[in-house]
């Protein structure tokens, strides 16, 4: 018998027992997104009476997030790294905080001890015969929280799909809890013609031979509807989800042509549905990585012809990109959109693209926009906007003049907000 099995039955816990270690004024960071221990964070929050000000840390909390509900502000405060929709109310309230950050980021803020790390509540499958679990569905920041955790609890769960890439031995578990339960899922969004045109508008700009980045939700997914005639795409992307399976098998999605990690899928997280979790099962060809690797812009420069995908809420005249809040409401976050952007730049042939609806409010609100809503943050500046793409069609703001930027953001909004749109940039000298 391997020395790890009896260190594995010594550290097995009831969820209960486990969470605790947690003490009042602790530091909790849980695993991310559809990697959050489900029962480990319900036997956290079971404890409410008798703790007080406990810090709970995590990017999108993809459960019920019942610590960042009312009346629970007395024993847990949520620090955001990314506003989820149920945490969203709890932040707005002042009831939660957000801390803006750059996602390739996060571990350093680990490292560095800026926000040191009390217990790491994870998510891992059982072990293989050497002692190592893989982190599943979340190594991005998950990673560097269990590495620099005092304390390590991890929820052991056999319906966790095994993925290459970023592993941890039992040895660096402090508790162990069985406990197999269904994943936390990502249901897929409704594509609309509006998606769909802008799908096929930000399709147009991928060529053969491509290593894709994609954001999540509509438009990103609308994209890949468009990509069934390209040939040797390649993944190097923060997340992805259901929609690269079915490219995958079509034999679109290869990872051929990618300079470094050939022939990988290469991610941070993965948000999906049991489709996705039984393609990425014990896949030779998926690989998950800390975030610090994934997102990190040499990283990114490294492929050619490298194209980002992701979206924004507001785009001004001058091609500032507010994708994380409505006004001076946080309503998302900065996530990885930078990260790559940035990365892209160094790509030859390399493409950061920003795709939105033109208009918002049931078209009453154009996204392209004279100004920033007062308040609102720019997430990507001017000087690093690449392609802005709306239904109507694709503005390379790259080497263009502030006049030229306003002109061609100007010809892909609603066609019914383009005279005042131009009215509205003479009267400010832009145009």
């Amino acid at each position: 018998m391997n020395d790890w099995r009896k260190v594995y039955g010594d550290k097995i816990v009831s969820a209960e027992q486990a969470v605790k270690a947690v003490k009042s004024g602790d530091r909790v960071v849980t695993g991310h997104a559809c990697g959050e221990p489900s029962s480990l964070v319900e036997a956290l929050v079971a404890r409410a009476p008798e703790l007080r000000q406990v810090e709970i840390v995590h990017m999108v909390a993809m459960g019920p997030a019942k610590y960042a509900q009312p009346g629970m502000e007395v024993s847990f405060r949520h620090n955001a790294l990314f506003v989820g929709g149920s945490t969203r109310k709890a932040v707005e309230e002042k009831r939660a905080d957000y801390t803006p950050c750059f996602f390739s980021e996060i571990p350093r803020l680990f490292r560095d001890k800026l926000l040191p790390v009390d217990v790491a509540l994870i998510q891992i499958t059982p072990p293989d015969e050497a002692g190592f679990c893989s982190y599943g569905l979340s190594a991005d920041y998950t990673v560097a929280a269990a590495e620099c955790a005092t304390t390590v609890i991890a929820q052991v769960n056999a319906k966790l799909p095994h993925t290459g890439g970023a592993k941890i031995h039992l040895d660096a578990v402090n508790f162990l809890v069985e406990k197999d339960e269904p994943l936390l899922e990502l249901k897929p969004p409704v594509i609309g013609e509006v998606e769909k045109q802008i799908g096929e508008n930000v399709a147009s700009l991928i060529t053969d031979g491509a290593t894709l980045q994609l954001g999540i939700g509509a438009i990103p997914d609308a994209v890949l509807l468009f990509l069934t005639g390209k040939k040797d795409l390649g993944i190097h992307s923060e997340m992805f989800s259901d929609g690269i399976v079915l490219l995958a098998e079509a034999g679109v999605l290869t990872n051929n042509k990618k300079n470094i990690n050939t022939g990988k899928f290469m991610a941070a997280f993965l948000m999906g549905t049991r489709k996705l979790y039984d393609f990425i099962d014990h896949n030779p060809h998926v690989e998950l990585q800390p975030v610090d690797y994934i997102n990190d812009p040499y990283v990114i420069g490294q492929h050619d012809n490298m194209v980002s995908i992701n979206s924004a809420l507001q785009v001004d005249l001058m091609g500032q990109v507010n994708a994380e809040m409505i006004g001076s409401r946080q309503f998302s976050g900065i996530g990885g959109q930078v990260d790559f952007v940035r990365g892209v730049s160094r790509s030859k042939n390399g493409k950061s693209i920003i795709a939105l609806p033109s208009t918002a409010s049931g078209g009453r609100i154009s996204r392209i926009a004279c100004e920033l809503d007062r308040g609102a943050a720019i997430s990507t500046s001017r000087n690093d906007v690449h392609y802005i793409v709306t239904e109507y069609g694709i503005a390379n703001l790259r080497g263009k003049t502030l006049r030229e930027r306003a002109l061609a953001l100007i010809g892909i909004a609603h066609p019914d907000f383009r005279i005042p749109l131009l009215e509205e940039a003479k009267g400010k000298g832009i145009v």
